[in-house]
């Protein structure tokens, strides 16, 4: 039996950063039908008070931490189930990796994930 690395899908390959950046520069409509893109629930976002437009999907979003400068990608499930679930806004978006995050909630400096 294989063991699982929770870790792995939280350091992206040089190629999943590429692939991530790549389906950014797509026509809507080609995001919305690539096999990365995880489809929204309108009726999971109703707690969201905006005048602006509800996604219709989520789309791997690639960001830079702004603790460590760490290139990490904030999945498509991981929105999914952060605006849907966790009832986050929808402006919201990921701004430090998951280390940074882990650290800050231990009370830990930055550089002790590094």
């Amino acid at each position: 039996m294989m063991s699982r690395n929770p870790d792995k899908r939280r350091n992206p390959s040089a190629k999943q950063l590429r692939e991530a950046d790549r389906v950014q520069q797509l026509h809507p409509l080609q995001q919305r039908e690539h096999p990365s893109a995880v489809p929204a629930d309108h009726d999971q976002l109703v707690h969201i008070n905006t005048y602006g437009a509800l996604p219709d999907y989520y789309i791997d979003q690639p960001f830079i931490c702004r603790v460590c400068g760490k290139r990490e990608i904030w999945k498509a499930r991981d929105q999914k189930w952060y605006y849907e679930e966790a009832k986050g806004h929808i402006d919201a978006i990921a701004v430090e990796c998951h280390g940074c995050r882990k650290a800050r909630k231990q009370g830990l400096g930055p550089e002790v994930h590094e």
